[in-house]
């Protein structure tokens, strides 16, 4: 058991050390091996040689996150069922731990279905009109 504060943080202390040598090592490392070619391509916005089109300002489909978003939360829902399989195998907690689970397996689904029927998974949409809700 540790006696003093050092005791607790000294490995903690050690960890940051190490992950800041490392980090700053590699960066060294980086600076002398790493090629350095300055031309006026390479000087231009965004550094990929390729002349910016239109104006930064333009609106963009935000699709892609709410299908990150999407991800994360039926991500959640995998992790909550690991819990339950643990619970489900104990004697005497088996029916109701089914019937919590079929509750908030069916409250996912039908917002799965939801967001099907509203077309937020439909990538292609932009090509055909949209259904009125």
């Amino acid at each position: 058991m540790p006696k003093s504060y050092a005791d607790v943080y000294f490995p903690v202390v050690v960890q940051a050390v190490l992950a800041m040598a490392m980090a700053a090592g590699l960066l060294a490392v980086s600076r002398l091996l790493g090629k350095r070619v300055r031309d006026r391509i390479k000087d231009t916005p965004y550094e990929s040689g390729i002349t910016p089109i239109g104006d930064a300002r333009e609106r963009f489909s935000v699709k892609f996150y709410l299908v990150g978003m999407l991800f994360i939360l039926f991500d959640i829902e995998a992790i909550f069922l690991y819990p339950w399989v643990v619970i489900f195998r104990e004697p005497g907690m088996a029916k109701l731990a089914f019937v919590e689970m079929l509750v908030f397996v069916i409250l996912i689904l039908s917002g799965f279905f939801y967001i099907w029927r509203k077309g937020a998974l439909d990538w292609s949409g932009a090509d055909r009109p949209r259904r009125k809700p």
